[in-house]
């Protein structure tokens, strides 16, 4: 699940990404991935299944840019992961887009976004 951070007593703002008991600061990610062509190309028909795990608002969705990158993170033990671009996925399913662009964040890059989860374990707040 995609969410805005609440409102905190330092002003920041940043977007967060879940699934089970991982998390990731979408906003780092977002930085480390802007400078970076994509590496990759993510068939959404591969991944429709796992839509079921994320909640998606289909209004959001008809309004996203499908030229922008998925980003994708190597979780592990857990294999490939999209961490950004859930929306994006479900409007390229809903429009029989055949593939979506996607930048791969490195192992030190995933571990920087990361807020827990594996060896960062629960709680752990960046």
């Amino acid at each position: 699940m995609s969410e805005r951070a609440p409102d905190r007593a330092d002003s920041s703002d940043f977007e967060v990404f879940q699934m089970m008991a991982w998390r990731w600061n979408i906003t780092t990610a977002k930085k480390l991935a802007r400078a970076r062509a994509p590496q990759g190309r993510i068939e959404p028909t591969e991944w429709a299944g796992m839509l079921r795990l994320v909640a998606i608002d289909p209004h959001h969705a008809a309004e996203v840019d499908l030229s922008e990158p998925l980003i994708v993170a190597t979780v592990p033990n857990g294999g490939m992961l999209i961490i950004d671009g859930w929306h994006r996925l479900y409007k390229a399913l809903t429009m029989d887009v055949a593939e979506l662009p996607a930048v791969v964040l490195t192992a030190e890059e995933e571990l920087a976004c990361r807020i827990f989860g594996g060896e960062k374990g629960q709680g752990y707040l960046r």
